[in-house]
């Protein structure tokens, strides 16, 4: 079915960008950040409209079976959160262990929980939650 012949209520695919440079990754890490046992997700503001998204799983995380299966795994959830991405942002997903071994529809109640976390305005008394950047102890 194309674009034109869409049904009443029927809802478009959002279009995704996928991340594949080092350097983007790297940007996103120094962005916003929020985890949970399964994954990790790290935001930053983007130039292009669409969102952006890109996946890594460490080595340290199992063989090459496992890291796959945990990528396909979190590939779904974004599938299925897709809506929730804010346009001209990039997300990456750290993959964890954890992925493996946890209902799917945690995964994406996870992913959506995260999504507006990382979104949310921070309080002026605490600017940083994550513990980076904070007022240094004194000497």
């Amino acid at each position: 079915m194309t674009a034109i012949e869409q049904t009443p209520g029927e809802t478009t695919p959002v279009a995704l960008r996928r991340l594949t440079k080092r350097q983007q990754f790297q940007k996103a890490a120094r962005g916003n950040r929020a985890g949970r046992s399964a994954f990790g997700l790290q935001v930053i503001a983007a130039p292009q409209d669409a969102p952006g998204i890109g996946f890594t799983v460490t080595k340290k995380t199992g063989n090459s079976p496992q890291r796959n299966r945990i990528k396909r795994r979190l590939r779904a959830a974004v599938t299925a959160c897709a809506r929730d991405f804010v346009p001209a942002h990039d997300y990456v997903l750290v993959g964890k262990r954890e992925a493996l071994s946890e209902p799917f529809s945690k995964l994406v109640a996870d992913l959506g929980t995260l999504i507006t976390k990382v979104h949310a305005p921070r309080s002026p008394g605490n600017p940083n939650n994550s513990g980076r950047g904070g007022p240094r102890k004194p000497r």
